[in-house]
């Protein structure tokens, strides 16, 4: 899990936005980590901590003592990887900036020795007023980090700048700032999804039944090693999760290759993941092409090959994979395609009854090395296989350096 082993530290103060907290409790704890809440006395007001207490399997505090114990407030600061405070109202930023310690949620933050990230919640004019800036400004000149707000509407009615961030997007802002590898730390990788669109007129195209999914989770994979990662896609309906991946989105075969090669002098690894037509019209009309009584002969003619031309032109230090899917003498033709491409590697798809790669969640994959051995894996999660194949390059490119 992304998180194993990891404490994190949730302080939520006042703020209607507190709901949202039940929700990035159970993702955390989903993901493996350990959290722990402390909350001011106001946001009891506005979340259980009955519930915060079950998701989390934590004691929840919010006080600094009651009558039979001590809250040691900074044992909590020293306890945590990350603190995140969520939501952090108007009211609370103010006191953090100016260091007032009221309640248990602000001696905990005084206490910390950790990282402190910050969701801030308030309605628009709280928002964009000179104080709260002032004390935004001091906030990050003390090394705190800021979770951006999203426009929406408010507990006002109004919409506008100052709703909290969305429990997935905090999520994964705590992966990618406090919790990403160093694995491939400095390596740039280039990763491509999906199909593409081969027109045949300005309404018709030729394509496949790639989803993306594999492509986009290799491209996430990566990234939590480290890496530099840019994702060239077809048409798909993913998205990625982290904003600090480069998307170039293309439509046809040759975009996709422009995309690549003009990229590889500076690439590290590379991983030929979409599923790229083979064929394309030798023309594209310009206006639709209408139903005849005749019957209609399409000429095609090759794509030109991504793979096969960055084996070709591959340099030294650079890692190249690809993709092979087969639904006959898999393995043969697996091999054939690794020694023509002069790939390093080749990840085997079996399209069978047992593997339904197109759009599934799962997939089933088979790595052939350099070497021409193979090397089997389970049925598991798209994110599971992503991270598979990842694991595998690293300990290829680790063994190269020994």
């Amino acid at each position: 899990m992304l998180l194993t082993g990891k404490k994190i530290l949730i302080g939520i103060s006042g703020s209607i936005a507190a709901y949202k907290s039940i929700l990035l409790v159970r993702l955390l704890v989903k993901a493996g980590a350990q959290v722990k809440i402390v909350m001011s006395p106001a946001a009891k007001d506005f979340v259980s901590p009955l519930v915060l207490s079950t998701l989390s399997n934590n004691e929840v505090l919010a006080d600094l003592s009651n009558k039979n114990s001590w809250a040691n407030h900074v044992q909590l600061g020293r306890w945590a990887d990350v603190m995140l405070i969520a939501p952090a109202s108007c009211n609370t930023l103010s006191k953090m900036a100016n260091g007032i310690c009221d309640n248990l949620l602000m001696a905990v933050y005084l206490s910390a020795t950790c990282p402190v990230a910050v969701a801030p919640a308030m309605d628009e004019d709280m928002w964009h007023h000179p104080a709260t800036k002032r004390n935004l400004d001091l906030l990050e000149s003390y090394n705190n980090r800021l979770i951006p707000v999203q426009n929406g509407e408010l507990a006002s009615g109004l919409f506008g700048d100052g709703r909290m961030a969305e429990p997935e997007y905090i999520f994964h802002f705590l992966i990618a700032n406090y919790f990403r590898s160093s694995s491939l730390k400095n390596k740039k990788v280039i990763v491509t999804a999906g199909p593409t669109y081969e027109l045949l007129d300005p309404v018709r195209f030729i394509s496949n039944h790639s989803s993306g999914k594999m492509g986009y989770a290799i491209a996430e994979a990566f990234y939590l090693q480290g890496a530099d990662v840019t994702l060239v896609t077809g048409p798909t309906n993913q998205i990625v999760n982290f904003s600090a991946i480069d998307v170039v989105n293309v439509m046809s075969s040759n975009e996709m290759f422009d995309a690549v090669t003009v990229r590889m002098d500076d690439i590290d690894i590379a991983l030929m993941c979409a599923a790229v037509a083979d064929y394309k019209p030798v023309a594209i009309a310009d206006n639709k092409i209408k139903k005849k009584d005749t019957n209609w002969q399409l000429e095609l003619e090759k794509t030109k090959d991504i793979l096969q031309f960055i084996g070709d032109n591959k340099k030294p230090n650079q890692f190249i994979a690809g993709f092979a899917l087969e639904t006959n003498n898999e393995k043969e033709n697996a091999i054939l395609k690794l020694k023509n491409k002069k790939a390093d590697c080749i990840i085997l798809n079996s399209l069978n009854k047992d593997n339904s790669v197109f759009g599934a969640d799962k997939n089933k994959i088979t790595i052939i090395d350099s070497l021409e051995v193979a090397h089997n894996f389970e049925s598991k999660s798209k994110r599971e296989v992503a991270n598979d194949i990842v694991s595998f390059i690293i300990s290829k490119i680790t063994d190269e350096k020994k």
